[in-house]
């Protein structure tokens, strides 16, 4: 999204991973120290985190970018960090005279970086205003779920129902193909074709064919953000008594995937967890 960004725009940016700030670098971004010095008199405000707990501190922790916002200016949320953690973040900036912008973003990297995201916005009407533009620069679908912080991330816990129940299928379905000795690229050239086709298999199910025969594919999306995300789906759907058993069962599937030491992988070698609990591989 910064590279993107830097395209039209005047971008300063922080990551806790040198490697990426040198890349973003590389791209016209002005690198900053740390999340503080990143906002600095900046007007918009965009914070990527994987969960609550690194909101909290990008946010308010030691030279968090609390420190180094001005009045008047609006933080954009484009992370998944469930209804609460947006509403108490917006509720703590709002002391600040800062806005939030609700919105959690779905495409991946690759779209991320064409401008061709899908964004989800719950947001009040004015800081929207003030942030619509970085918002339309980086979205092909730019969509408002409601006027509230919390809005956007109840319709994205419902989207990430829907990716992570697709991608354990999709991690299922190939990992079925491959014990039965099936080619995999052929396989998913005619899954593509068919009623069985999904946007998760299309992403997916290149890297996943490329875990169930032995390589390693570039990491694009971390295992343990999906299992995350499928724990916030979990707790929204108990909150309000929907019974998601479907959603539950992918969520357990991710579980499996962290006690086995995949956190860091990329998601499609769920599959490989598959496989190998299998009785023909045991």
């Amino acid at each position: 999204m910064a590279t993107h960004l830097a395209r039209d725009h005047e971008v300063i940016a922080f990551d806790v991973n040198p490697e990426r700030l040198s890349l973003a670098k590389l791209a016209g971004v002005r690198p900053a120290e740390s999340p503080a010095e990143a906002c600095a008199g900046a007007d918009v405000v965009l914070i990527g985190v994987r969960d609550a707990a690194q909101l909290e501190r990008a946010l308010f922790g030691p030279l968090g970018a609390a420190e180094g916002l001005a009045a008047g200016a609006v933080v954009i949320l484009t992370s998944t960090v469930g209804r609460d953690a947006a509403r108490e973040a917006a509720h703590r900036l709002k002391e600040l005279q800062v806005h939030l912008i609700d919105a959690p973003v779905s495409g991946g990297p690759v779209r991320a970086g064409e401008g061709d995201l899908l964004i989800m916005v719950g947001a009040d009407p004015a800081a929207l205003a003030q942030g619509r533009s970085v918002l339309e620069a980086l979205a092909s679908t730019l969509t408002v779920a409601g006027p509230h912080v919390g809005d956007g991330q109840m319709l994205k816990t419902v989207n990430q129902l829907l990716c992570g129940v697709h991608t354990a299928a999709a991690a299922e379905a190939l990992a079925l193909a491959h014990a039965l000795g099936l080619d995999l690229d052929s396989t998913l050239e005619v899954l593509g074709k068919g009623a069985a086709a999904s946007f998760m298999l299309s992403d997916r199910g290149p890297r996943i064919a490329q875990q169930l025969t032995g390589a390693r594919p570039e990491l694009r999306s971390r295992l343990d953000v999906i299992s995350k995300d499928m724990g916030i789906v979990a707790g929204l759907a108990r909150e309000v008594k929907v019974a998601t058993p479907v959603a539950g069962a992918a969520g357990q599937l991710f579980l499996l995937g962290e006690a086995l030491g995949f956190s860091a992988e990329d998601d499609s070698i769920i599959a490989t967890a598959l496989h190998a609990a299998s009785p023909e591989s045991a």
